[in-house]
């Protein structure tokens, strides 16, 4: 695209750094932060995380590399509605992850049951020559059992907290790009 079509066209005009630089920044670092505490736990805490646990790392999975890739876009000069996208990729991804989050946290308060597959009774032991050689080897992370707590919250809890912050500056970042001329 040239330049007197970039100016024709003030969609397409490139945004180089502003908010859509500061918000992918943000979200990338709080994301690599966050995903970095939960394998701190995890390995060197030995906090097993349970299935529902993992899942909510899927988003910061995707955030990180989202992320970079619309602080690299921002820092060139990229077109608006390109910057739009990876901004939209990341308040949509951490506001679910979010939601995801608070279900798991309902589930650690019962309010509500959880996956049949890490909360509830344990249906399926298999044969009676396998249970005790896989006794010894298997733990059974529970969604319903909080294993950690601080200041009340659990680490579902603090994810719920850390996904609407990183939604809502994706979101501050959408919207203060989409509006800049």
């Amino acid at each position: 695209m040239t330049t007197q079509s970039a100016a024709a066209m003030p969609a397409f005009k490139s945004a180089t750094g502003g908010p859509a630089l500061t918000a992918s920044l943000l979200v990338t670092l709080i994301a690599a932060a966050t995903i970095a505490g939960a394998w701190f736990f995890q390995l060197v805490l030995e906090i097993v995380p349970c299935p529902l646990c993992l899942e909510q790392r899927y988003a910061y999975y995707l955030a990180i590399p989202v992320g970079v890739l619309t602080v690299l876009a921002a820092r060139s000069g990229a077109p608006r509605p390109l910057l739009l996208a990876g901004l939209a990729i990341l308040a949509l991804a951490t506001l679910a992850n979010a939601g995801l989050g608070g279900y798991h946290a309902g589930v650690e308060w019962g309010f509500w049951k959880g996956p049949t597959d890490c909360s509830g009774p344990v249906v399926n032991l298999g044969s009676a020559t396998d249970l005790l050689s896989r006794l010894d080897t298997v733990k059974v992370v529970r969604c319903d059992e909080v294993q950690w707590r601080f200041l009340g919250l659990s680490l579902a809890g603090y994810n719920v907290l850390i996904s609407l912050l990183m939604a809502g500056i994706a979101a501050w970042g959408f919207f203060a790009t989409a509006k800049r001329a």
